[in-house]
């Protein structure tokens, strides 16, 4: 995800992987918060506890005048070298190792919104996560209400998942809180928890702990809190509970995700860490949402990080994910990714393709759509273990 070297060692993953799910544990009560759904009982509609990240960062010739992230620079070596070039984008040769069955698509194009959430719909996934990267185009804006206004068509929410920008820090981002509440707030499809937005912050950590105090504490000289635009934040995850655990509470967060698909990469990503973690949060009211996926890699575009790779293994190692989060009684689950194509993370259908410079993976025996029927099966098991 946006750029982030995963160098991971494999040593976790053997052990991971022989770890099989026993069943779905019932709810624990700590209900701390409630997301707003008048459809919840239901276990054919949408699962308003379950966050999927998305990324509209896509574009083509025809609707965005060039091949926005199917074209992409190759990573130069973290030890040393530069970058071996780029990747065009053209047909056939995309920065991703799987191909996706709409093709190189433009996250402008209304039908492909309209089909990407109807495949939310299929998955029963209620909220999508679109990376926002404070952008201040006009096609930015447009790209956010198409995506509400077809989300909304399907019962799908939207929220926002905050990357690291340049400049980011406590100041500008209250400043783009309230814009993005001013804006988008009252829509529909707007997602609320409690009558509050929640936005996910990506690298939270490079933000000192005090620093988000002045945003989230309720003392703080920016405070957000009893405010009109007072929200669930969500902070990363990276460290054991010793570690990490005083940062999230000096930072005064809502809560916080592991975000990444790749086993190992750190305590939070670690499934076999998720009870301890979910206990911790219970004991300081805070909100935990483990992050499940299909899988990783990302060679295209950082050929030397094949220690980062992570199968799919036909689908088991997404199921063995999402039996571990279930089993942690976390009252959310977000899923990385839809489409995260440059890393391999995507439950988005892909196709077999060789073009003419690479041959790319599928989901072999699979269905083009596997992840996504696959996914709406785990979340009728979520929703059965919170009832």
């Amino acid at each position: 995800m946006k750029e982030k070297l995963l160098i991971i060692g494999c040593s976790l993953l053997a052990l991971f992987m022989l770890i099989s799910y026993t069943g779905c544990s019932s709810d624990n009560g700590e209900d701390i918060v409630t997301p707003e759904s008048p459809e919840d009982g239901d276990n054919e509609t949408l699962d308003y506890n379950t966050i999927c990240f998305y990324y509209d960062w896509y574009g083509n010739e025809e609707f965005d005048g060039g091949m926005s992230h199917w074209a992409h620079a190759i990573a130069p070596n973290p030890n040393g070298g530069s970058s071996p070039g780029t990747i065009p984008g053209t047909e056939g040769n995309i920065a991703s190792n799987f191909y996706p069955e709409l093709g190189r698509y433009s996250n402008r194009d209304p039908e492909i919104v309209k089909k990407h959430m109807e495949m939310f719909k299929k998955a029963r996934i209620g909220v999508a996560a679109v990376s926002w990267w404070n952008e201040k185009t006009a096609a930015e804006a447009d790209k956010n209400q198409l995506l509400l206004d077809e989300a909304q068509k399907v019962g799908v929410k939207v929220c926002f998942h905050l990357e690291p920008y340049s400049g980011r820090n406590p100041e500008n981002l209250k400043e783009n809180m309230k814009k993005l509440i001013d804006k988008y707030g009252n829509h529909p499809a707007f997602y609320k928890v409690d009558g509050k937005p929640m936005f996910f912050i990506y690298d939270s950590y490079n933000i000192e702990a005090e620093e988000w105090a002045k945003l989230l504490s309720p003392n703080g000289a920016i405070t957000i809190r009893n405010t009109a635009y007072d929200s669930y934040v969500i902070g990363l995850w990276l460290d054991n509970v010793d570690k990490q655990g005083p940062v999230i509470l000096n930072s005064h967060f809502d809560g916080f995700y592991t975000y990444f698909s790749s086993l190992g990469f750190n305590y939070g990503s670690t499934p076999t860490n998720w009870n301890t973690m979910q206990k911790w949060a219970e004991n300081n009211n805070k909100i935990f949402i483990p992050s499940v996926g299909p899988g990783y890699i990302d060679t295209r575009i950082r050929p030397w990080n094949t220690p980062a790779t992570r199968n799919r293994n036909n689908g088991r190692y997404y199921d063995v994910m999402y039996g571990k989060a279930i089993e942690s009684k976390a009252s959310f689950i977000s899923i990385t990714s839809f489409n995260e194509w440059h890393e391999g993370s995507q439950i988005e259908p892909a196709t077999p393709y060789t073009g003419s410079a690479f041959t790319y993976l599928d989901y072999e025996s699979l269905a083009p759509d596997y992840y996504l029927t696959r996914t709406a099966h785990w979340i009728k098991e979520f929703r059965k273990s919170r009832n």
